[in-house]
């Protein structure tokens, strides 16, 4: 019998046999992520060029300031905050769909009082993000 693809079910942002994972190892640079590899990375995905990610921010929580080579596509499921790309910082909300562009600055902000849910997807094969540490808050 030929495997003809799969559903994994989710219900208040948790995925059936998709396990919380840390956002990153370095716990200077961010505070309450939580991370959920969705699809892209399993052994019977090896077909997709993609990986797709759920992020959670809790309330006050924000991604690392970085940037790398590799665009992101992002979507916003749940909560209100904010994205700083650049120099700009956009608000927003569920629905919203984020383009990162290469090399472009970026930081995700649950700077409202509620928790944020993002759908990120990348590249399969991709760069390490950079880190950028600032002198001053934005």
């Amino acid at each position: 019998m030929t495997k003809v693809g799969k559903v994994v079910r989710g219900r208040h942002f948790r995925w059936e046999g998709i396990p919380t994972r840390p956002y990153k190892d370095e716990s200077d640079a961010f505070v309450g992520v939580e991370r959920h590899v969705l699809l892209g990375e399993q052994s019977d995905e090896t077909a997709l060029s993609f990986v797709t990610r759920y992020f959670e921010l809790a309330v006050g929580g924000f991604s690392t300031l970085e940037q790398h080579g590799h665009p992101h596509a992002v979507v916003v499921l749940r909560g209100r905050g904010t994205v700083r790309l650049g120099d700009e910082v956009f608000d927003l909300q569920p629905h919203d769909v984020v383009y990162v562009p290469p090399n472009a600055p970026h930081q995700f902000r649950a700077d409202y009082d509620e928790p944020l849910g993002l759908l990120c997807i990348v590249d399969r094969k991709r760069d390490r993000p950079r880190a950028i540490r600032e002198a001053r808050d934005r």
